[in-house]
């Protein structure tokens, strides 16, 4: 793109300015600090010239937007057409209260909804079962049979609100949920739309809440995917998600590179079945954190879409353009927020939520100041929210499309970010793959290793936090201002008790049991679960039962220690 001549006389211009002008200024005036690195530990230059991206070429590095290779978005319209989907992290207590929870969001101006289930839930685990003791309820909503899921839903439409569902071992038991639901209310499968996340890879590697042994994990998840492909055409069956990767510790490049990794080998198990590579891959999505140092972050989005794009067309031979696509949801780092000076938090997310949009997001989850207390209070869930809307209607960053394309820092930074992830994927390729790889334990040691890195960092000075390691004051009483979310949880446990104490009388006994006979059998044939999981939820088997039918076959997961 740049005339070569030209190239090499900036960059003799640029060497030259650095031993004359700068190096008198630094002797008058040092820099801040004895180097400058991003989150991932790239090293940071002065100052960007084209002679730091000297072979650019727009067609490969860039294209247009809506074109391979999707640097500057999957859309040709991007945001000029449709903004982003905002889509808050909900779900607390029962079911009556995030059904509560969902309309307020919905009143106040969000696009498309987002479950957060409790821990029992998240394991497959029912609220009567002793390990749920304490636990019902407390990091989001308890949903343990259809009936519950058909309270989340009262009063509203299921054919016209997209449900993200965070969810991964009991995915299909979930999604068996909500179907059954939207069938109640006559919504066709046709029109049923959202995302399971139903990524077990990264369970094993970042967020823990596994239940199966690595191998028959995947095996479940791919027949949730197989079988949405097939029924449920709006439905993104899997969230590939680097979000719990990058909030367990990781760097943005492991983080983009675990991901892709994961999706790598997803795409190996389903074209292992014979499908066709066109025929699930448009409805492949990822789920991406966005932290706080923002040209990385930006760099990293731009960097995944052509990764991803090349990965689809050159290595599985997709012919479909949607199928190159990486299509995202964003949500600010969890991980960033602080107890110390909560309200700062309201800045780290905007400037984090910013990030996402100028990377090109689909859609968006802003977290609430109030997050490192508890689940989110009305009132700090509606800030969350506010944030995103400001972004979208007021700052004007929504209308051009990719408008740091062309920074010569912007561009070498998401070259410098795509050629250190692209090490880390070779890497694991020669492991067999991801699978292979986390079973040797190695992205959990990157992980941990990066963790331990980081925190050393901000211990001893190197990376700054304000409130904590800078600029920190009376903790106590900014903590005791910030209005947080009060529920009973032990009147929720106990009526969610109640309840499913009443779905287990009410059922029809012989057609309960036989469905949870027929769902044995189909596992043990190594048949897709997916049919004999919704028909166990519409007989009203329970999560835990389903997931304890599956568990006599699959097993259930210790993990090893990786050091």
């Amino acid at each position: 793109m740049f005339n070569e001549d030209e190239v090499k006389k900036i960059g003799e211009k640029a060497e030259r300015w650095k031993v004359v002008t700068l190096k008198q200024w630094v002797e008058r005036l040092p820099e801040r600090q004895e180097s400058f690195t991003t989150l991932s530990d790239i090293p940071i230059k002065e100052v960007y010239t084209p002679a730091d991206i000297p072979n650019f070429s727009y067609e490969e590095k860039l294209g247009m937007p809506g074109e391979y290779p999707f640097t500057r978005g999957i859309h040709a319209t991007m945001y000029r057409a449709r903004l982003w989907t905002m889509r808050m992290f909900s779900g607390y207590g029962g079911p009556e209260e995030t059904n509560k929870r969902l309309k307020f969001l919905i009143e106040h101006g969000e696009t498309g909804l987002s479950l957060a289930f409790d821990y029992p839930t998240l394991v497959g685990v029912d609220p009567d079962d002793p390990m749920a003791e304490g636990e019902v309820g407390i990091v989001g909503v308890s949903v343990p049979s259809v009936v519950d899921m058909d309270v989340v839903f009262n009063g509203i439409d299921m054919s016209k609100v997209t449900t993200n569902m965070t969810i991964n071992p009991p995915a299909p038991a979930l999604l068996a949920f909500y179907v059954a639901v939207a069938e109640k209310q006559g919504v066709p499968y046709t029109q049923i739309g959202g995302t399971t996340q139903n990524d077990p890879l990264k369970e094993f590697m970042a967020q823990k809440s596994y239940v199966f042994p690595p191998e028959p994990a995947v095996k479940v998840a791919m027949d949730l995917i197989e079988w949405s492909v097939k029924n449920l055409p709006k439905w993104n069956p899997i969230s590939i998600s680097g979000y719990h990767i990058r909030e367990a510790g990781a760097t943005a490049v492991q983080e983009l590179a675990f991901t892709l990794a994961d999706g790598i080998e997803y795409v190996r198990q389903l074209k292992n079945r014979g499908l066709d590579v066109d025929s699930f891959a448009p409805r492949l999505s990822f789920f991406f954190d966005a932290h706080i140092n923002f040209f990385e972050e930006i760099a990293k989005f731009r960097a995944a879409r052509r990764m991803w794009a090349k990965i689809m067309r050159d290595w599985f031979g997709a012919k479909n353009p949607r199928s190159w696509w990486l299509r995202f949801h964003t949500q600010t780092a969890g991980v960033s927020l602080t107890a110390q000076q909560p309200w700062n938090n309201i800045v780290r997310t905007a400037i984090e939520a910013l990030a996402a949009v100028l990377g090109g997001t689909q859609s968006l989850h802003t977290n609430s100041f109030d997050e490192p207390f508890r689940v989110p209070s009305e009132f700090a869930a509606k800030i969350a929210l506010r944030t995103q809307q400001i972004i979208a209607y007021e700052t004007g960053v929504a209308d051009t499309i990719d408008p740091l394309a062309g920074s010569y820092y912007v561009e070498w930074l998401t070259d410098e970010v795509e050629e250190r992830a692209w090490k880390y994927i070779d890497k694991i390729e020669g492991m067999g793959g991801m699978l292979e790889a986390v079973k040797k334990g190695f992205p959990q040691r990157e992980i941990a290793d990066a963790a331990y890195k980081f925190q050393k960092d901000v211990d001893e000075g190197r990376r700054f936090i304000v409130g904590v390691n800078i600029f920190a004051e009376n903790e106590v009483e900014d903590i005791r201002k910030v209005p947080l979310l009060e529920f009973d949880q032990q009147e929720t446990e106990r009526r969610q008790k109640q309840r499913i104490a009443q779905v287990r009388s009410m059922r029809d006994q012989q057609r309960w049991a036989r469905s949870l006979d027929e769902l044995r059998r189909a596992a043990e044939k190594g048949e897709n679960i997916m049919p004999y999981v919704l028909n166990a939820a519409k007989a009203y088997a329970t999560l835990g039962e389903i997931m304890n039918t599956l568990k006599e076959v699959y097993g259930v997961y210790v993990e090893p220690p990786i050091y």
